[in-house]
């Protein structure tokens, strides 16, 4: 099966405007995700998902594939399904321009999950919750996930709940990880769907495709890796990277 990566990226990132060309270790910080992701021995090939001349001119700096997308897209997966719809593939991973440290073995599991398991209609990675500081973050979203390892739910709330110790069940909470694969039609089909009532409670678009009845296998790593939303998280990046 054919498999493309695409990076969705935004120049106007809400809590840290620009980052995907911040450049303090010499490259821009979309670069770094762009090169980590053509490391994946899956990707037959990695394209970036632009919103503007500004980004597109920034990539094409070093080389990268283009698609130049309307910056009015409400999503970074109507921004994917648009550089996919005049591609030829099978599987799209949608990987965020701000994960620059993403395990590209991640990437390579992530295809391997929806050929391995014909039902699914997208794949996606969960890792253990590691303490009650984490479950209780919003923004470390979590999953419920059935023991033949498929999505029953996600939430932004701490689940699973222990009714005999009162209080969240931290030994089986999984933080769910915002990497995903797609069959080509499927991100075609789901992308053209309204907004559903889950979906808008949560704020997680992962939900429109299991309240329209499709299917997200998920695996478990042992640990995540952190995306860049903040500029204090990138100039740590930057540490790491020229030490």
């Amino acid at each position: 099966m054919k498999t493309v990566i695409i990076i969705p990226a935004r120049y106007d990132s809400t809590r840290f405007k620009g980052k995907i060309l911040a450049s303090e270790t010499g490259k821009y910080l979309v670069q770094h995700t762009y090169e980590t992701a053509a490391k994946a021995e899956s990707a037959d090939k990695v394209i970036i998902a632009v919103d503007s001349e500004k980004v597109l001119q920034a990539c094409q700096s070093f080389g990268a594939e283009c698609v130049l997308t309307d910056p009015a897209l409400k999503s970074g997966t109507d921004r994917v399904a648009k550089a996919a719809e005049n591609t030829d593939c099978d599987i799209i991973v949608n990987v965020q321009a701000d994960e620059p440290e993403i395990d590209p073995k991640n990437l390579d599991l992530l295809a391997k999950l929806l050929e391995n398991n014909k039902e699914a209609d997208m794949a996606t990675l969960v890792t253990p919750v590691k303490d009650r500081r984490e479950a209780e973050n919003q923004n470390a979203v979590k999953a419920v996930v059935a023991e033949n390892g498929y999505a029953i739910y996600f939430t932004r709330q701490p689940v699973p709940y222990s009714r005999k110790d009162g209080q969240p069940n931290l030994s089986l909470m999984k933080r769910h990880l915002g990497v995903y694969a797609y069959r080509k039609d499927f991100l075609m089909k789901i992308t053209q769907m309204h907004q559903t009532p889950l979906e808008i409670s949560e704020s997680l678009e992962q939900l429109r495709a299991l309240e329209n009845g499709f299917r997200i296998i998920a695996d478990e790593i042992p640990e995540a890796h952190e995306g860049i939303d903040t500029e204090k998280q990138y100039m740590a990046f930057v540490k790491r990277i020229l030490k």
